[in-house]
């Protein structure tokens, strides 16, 4: 038999684990969206909005056009209340913990995919994925705060969640391979609401009802332990993280000194570190929103509309998104390279090598993606889904690091919502591509590569602040510079 703390480390163990299945089986489904696009157009989506149209020789075709631009603004809404709605769902977070913003998240889900298989209305679409978005980063959300739970490692295990959300997006090409086995559209999403109970049961019995402290309270446990049962409420839970972080070495951007007031909300909002980070996210967010909503337009104009190539083309891209969880713990290591070390910006100075890779990644992706060679386009699968691995695994970790932890859930909501706005451009630049540039999307790559460039700048001022940091060290205190000056 396993004694209290026996169960306590297999509690941990299996926590980690089964959020990290629950992230890669469904978390990032909308990201696979190009191979449900090919299910859907087979199945007759907005098929309507097909027309015949004559060519400048004579010959009549089938014009598909609207009905692209239709499946690509279904993606658009999607992606955009994926981030957009982290803003109330992370104050929901911090407020009322774990338990009701998993309950209220997975009810939504489930609901809007039971709504879309009672009815075959292609204009279901736009709310059944929006639904099915939300309620898949909320599984990253919640379950990013394992992390707490292994010190160390803790950016490691908050970029692995991540890489395993983006490997989810594989789950529609598992639809679309058991679609051309003979296996219904209907039938996989009704399996999809059916596995809404396996949530309930992990929300229930493998996670807090509110949140995990960072830093861990000694003798920390949740859950049912020894025959009891151990809860914190949202106030014990801060007072608690507020208490160990007295004794906490490691020091932030704003928390330079434990004995010195937490930065608000605000201050960290209103930050350079926040702001330039919230340009390095957007500029490469819009970059991977427009590829992806617009990958099968593109594969239908570099194959010349051959479907057998299209399939082969948007299978391998959703192969590789597997590959999301084995890339984002690089990053991770990365950034946990330095823990333990004596000097307090060494966790700052790890980050910049991450977030410099991680804008390298995007531009040479933009660059292979901007190429109109087939090809080609492995390559840029390879580097999409390392980049992306990279970028959102990064992006949650350097919050963590940067910002006191009693601001994470707000300030990831805020920084996602407002990426998400910026992402909205990847509509006007589909209807620019499909309009003026007549079909071409080769200017409007162009413009996106250099717009990514803009995502150096963030890791220059990092460096520089820790350049900073470490020419003050054993000044006073009160010289040390601030990231918000």
């Amino acid at each position: 038999m396993l004694g209290c703390e026996g169960e306590a480390v297999v509690r941990r163990w299996l926590t980690l684990v089964t959020g990290l299945l629950e992230c890669l089986c469904f978390a990032g489904a909308v990201f696979g969206w190009a191979s449900l696009v090919f299910v859907l157009k087979t199945e007759g989506y907005f098929s309507y909005l097909c027309v015949n149209t004559t060519g400048v020789n004579g010959t009549q075709f089938l014009d598909c056009s609207a009905q692209d631009e239709q499946f690509s603004l279904v993606f658009t809404i999607a992606s955009f209340m994926n981030n957009f709605l982290l803003l109330p769902n992370g104050f929901l977070f911090d407020r009322f913990g774990t338990m009701v913003a998993r309950l209220s998240q997975d009810f939504k889900r489930t609901k809007f995919v039971l709504f879309f298989l009672l009815s075959a209305l292609s204009v279901l679409l736009f709310p059944a994925l929006s639904c099915i978005s939300v309620g898949g980063i909320m599984f990253l959300v919640t379950n990013m705060q394992i992390g707490n739970l292994f010190g160390s490692t803790r950016s490691t295990i908050i970029t692995l969640y991540n890489g395993a959300f983006d490997s989810s997006s594989a789950l529609f090409l598992i639809i679309k391979l058991l679609f051309e086995a003979g296996i219904s559209l209907r039938a996989s999403f009704l399996f999809l609401a059916a596995c809404g109970i396996i949530h309930l049961v992990r929300t229930f019995l493998l996670l807090p009802r509110t949140h995990i402290p960072y830093p861990l309270p000694e003798g920390y446990t949740y859950g049912i332990n020894c025959g009891q049962t151990k809860t914190f409420s949202p106030e014990q839970t801060a007072a608690i993280a507020s208490v160990q972080s007295e004794d906490v070495t490691e020091e932030t951007p704003f928390n330079k000194e434990s004995a010195e007031k937490v930065a608000t909300f605000w201050e960290c909002f209103l930050s350079k570190f926040f702001l330039w980070h919230l340009v390095w996210l957007s500029v490469m967010q819009l970059r991977h929103y427009l590829f992806i909503g617009t990958l099968n337009p593109m594969l239908q104009r570099l194959t010349q509309g051959e479907p057998s190539l299209v399939s082969t083309y948007t299978n391998a891209f959703a192969v590789t998104q597997l590959c999301g969880v084995l890339c984002a713990p690089w990053n991770g290591l990365i950034m946990d390279r330095h823990k333990g070390k004596p000097r307090k910006e060494a966790d700052l100075r790890a980050s910049v090598l991450s977030l410099t890779l991680t804008a390298l990644q995007c531009v040479l992706f933009s660059i292979c993606a901007s190429t109109p060679f087939l090809p080609l386009q492995y390559l840029t699968f390879i580097l999409q889904v390392l980049n992306r691995s990279f970028l959102y695994g990064g992006n949650a970790a350097f919050i963590s690091i940067a910002f006191p932890p009693c601001h994470f859930g707000k300030l990831y909501g805020m920084l996602m919502a407002l990426s998400a706005v910026v992402a909205l451009l990847q509509y006007p630049c589909f209807t620019l591509v499909k309009g003026v540039l007549g079909g071409d999307p080769l200017y409007v790559n162009i413009a996106l590569t250099l717009l990514s460039l803009l995502a150096f700048i963030h890791p220059v001022c990092v460096y520089l602040h820790c350049c900073g940091l470490a020419a003050q060290r054993g000044k006073p205190k009160d010289t040390l510079p601030s990231p918000s000056s």
